[in-house]
């Protein structure tokens, strides 16, 4: 099933010149709603010629969250207490009629965004609430959020914050509406308009832990932009992968000091690519130097689209090398660049910045070792600038907490989000969360991990 859950407040009549004019006529403007409608109409027709026997739903939000379905039957209203009671509004969208493939219901949707008009404030937390809670009867479904504001009126409120950093009631809201939506094999993808403030550090919560995209569009883009969201397909849900070394190996950055990481990765879609980092520990250094290979199992569990539970084992021996000259130039700089961008975002969003800062000054060292063995100019120029990017995120964070005791805390928390960031920030940190290798042309099967 697709669910669309569009913003139709207020803020979505603002216009962009998208024709300029002359001397024989004047310029075209478009506003936001009117471009949301074009790109629904071309998703619906997409839908309807390619996947004509999909489900597909709709859920607009403005000061009430109205849920439309298929666009066959008569539209629910929520609005008032309803919009601050989570059982209610997911009692709900569970319940509200089966929608019918799009071959069937394509007439009366499209009749239904062509009606939408713009007005009232922004009810997003509700809305995305009701949506997932919709999506969720089916495992692999679709959730794809349209805004341009942040949510000012139910669940998932947020209030102006006389500091940079957020309270934390709305982060956890979306947080765990993402879990839930993870569990439920739902993802959501999030995009906001450019230029708007919609705190999409929190809200972008949701596409991150589901396996969604964010991203913020222009009127130009948004209808592109969709199109990528509804090509993502599940492939696996609730994937949990447990990675085995040796005694005397750890895994930097993470929870426990072990030679056993557990992570849960849930829903998993063609394009994840997952890293792990191991080190060894100082007293084993010795022992380690005298074996030629070191071992490591890789587990993964998951559950598939026709819901099997399945389990799969990888075990490999690594090779132990005592030169550095070698060891440098038998690495992957694919898979290096992939993880700084994955690990050092992570650490961004989580609030320890200059822990990040650290490991993008010895990815970037070490990558320069690798160029100089092994020149690949094409991905040097694109995993640089991705830690250039980074880079540049990091020290303006930085920049901002000077003299701000915040900092601290959110360090020592490790949990919530960097609400300095801005909505562009936020949107590269996201991106670079699910990065992935820049030729994934060449493999013919999704590569879960890589060591």
């Amino acid at each position: 099933m697709v669910v669309f859950c569009v913003d139709i407040s207020g803020s979505m009549s603002a216009t962009s010149e998208v024709s300029p004019g002359n001397a024989m006529r004047s310029p075209t403007y478009v506003s936001r709603l009117q471009s949301i409608q074009d790109a629904l109409q071309r998703a619906l027709s997409s839908l309807l010629q390619t996947s004509p026997h999909r489900r597909v739903a709709m859920v607009t939000f403005n000061d009430q969250v109205v849920v439309y379905g298929d666009g066959s039957g008569v539209p629910v209203s929520l609005r008032d207490w309803a919009l601050v009671d989570s059982d209610y509004l997911r009692q709900q969208g569970k319940q509200y009629n089966t929608p019918h493939c799009i071959a069937e219901s394509y007439q009366h949707l499209s009749l239904r965004v062509k009606e939408l008009r713009e007005h009232g404030a922004t009810a997003l937390g509700p809305a995305a609430l009701v949506s997932v809670a919709m999506a969720s009867r089916y495992v692999g479904s679709k959730v794809i959020l349209c805004t341009d504001g942040r949510a000012n009126i139910g669940l998932g409120l947020m209030e102006e914050s006389p500091t940079p950093f957020s309270s934390p009631q709305s982060p956890y809201f979306y947080r765990q509406l993402a879990h839930e939506a993870a569990n439920s094999g739902v993802i959501v993808s999030v995009m906001t308009f450019e230029g708007t403030d919609c705190r999409l550090a929190e809200v972008g919560l949701l596409a991150d832990q589901t396996g969604g995209r964010v991203n913020t569009v222009s009127i130009g883009t948004v209808a592109t932009e969709i199109q990528s969201a509804l090509a993502d397909n599940i492939l696996a849900t609730g994937v949990m992968a447990t990675l085995l070394a040796a005694d005397g190996v750890y895994f930097p950055y993470e929870e426990e000091c072990s030679h056993r990481l557990v992570r849960e990765i849930g829903n998993v879609t063609e394009a994840v690519e997952i890293t792990f980092q191991f080190a060894c520990k100082p007293d084993s250094v010795e022992s380690f130097m005298r074996r030629a290979r070191l071992p490591f199992q890789l587990q993964l569990s998951f559950t598939t689209r026709d819901q099997q539970n399945v389990t799969r084992i990888i075990t490999e021996q690594r090779r132990v090398t005592t030169s550095s000259w070698v060891w440098a130039g038998s690495l992957n700089m694919s898979v290096l660049g992939v993880h700084c961008a994955q690990l050092c975002a992570r650490l961004t969003m989580e609030g320890r910045v200059h822990e990040a800062q650290r490991q993008l000054r010895a990815q970037q060292n070490l990558l320069k070792d690798i160029s100089v063995q092994r020149p690949n100019p094409k991905e040097e120029s694109i995993y640089g600038n991705w830690i250039s990017t980074m880079t540049t995120i990091c020290g303006d964070l930085i920049t901002d907490s000077q003299g701000n005791s915040k900092i601290n805390d959110l360090q020592a928390s490790k949990s919530t989000p960097v609400n300095a960031l801005s909505d562009e920030a936020a949107k590269v940190v996201y991106q670079m969360k699910r990065a992935s290798s820049v030729d994934q042309s060449r493999r013919k099967q999704t590569d879960i991990a890589a060591l």
